[in-house]
């Protein structure tokens, strides 16, 4: 099985995280950062930023990968279509569903598609375990978890 692994390494000065709150209290760690990191957190924090755009054709083509990746083989018919469901959007228009997660929450779906294509195939088709126990919106699960992680790192603040 594929595990998903990074390093923490670049948690530093001026970045707090929820995940590592007390639980008995609202103070919240700080860490120190290396100006490289900071330049890095600060990137990111730009990227957050970004709201996805159905206009913006860069937004469409990373769209349009997505689906390749994801269906290898499978024509897609249109930004807007009832194929867009297979993948676990909410309706035939996936725009739609980035207004938590931004353009980087696509971004980071089509990173683990690419870089993590046996696992990202087994949660899409639902491969593994009892069907009725595993489902799950998929692609709004992982706009969501971006979201959340987002929140959890404080990554607004």
């Amino acid at each position: 099985a594929e595990v998903v692994t990074g390093s923490t390494a670049w948690i530093g000065r001026g970045l707090s995280c929820v995940c590592v709150q007390s639980r008995d209290s609202d103070a919240r760690l700080s860490f120190d950062l290396t100006p490289v990191q900071e330049e890095c957190l600060l990137r990111l924090q730009n990227r957050i930023e970004i709201q996805y755009d159905s206009s913006n054709i860069e937004h469409q083509e990373e769209l349009k990968a997505l689906w390749c990746a994801s269906f290898p083989g499978t024509e897609l018919r249109g930004l807007i279509s009832e194929q867009w469901k297979e993948m676990g959007w909410q309706g035939k228009d996936p725009s739609t569903d980035f207004r938590g997660g931004g353009f980087i929450s696509l971004e980071n779906l089509l990173f683990f598609a690419r870089n993590y294509p046996k696992s990202f195939q087994e949660l899409l088709r639902k491969q593994n375990g009892d069907r009725a126990i595993w489902e799950y919106p998929f692609a709004v699960a992982g706009v969501n978890i971006t979201f959340m992680l987002i929140q959890m790192l404080d990554l607004q603040a």
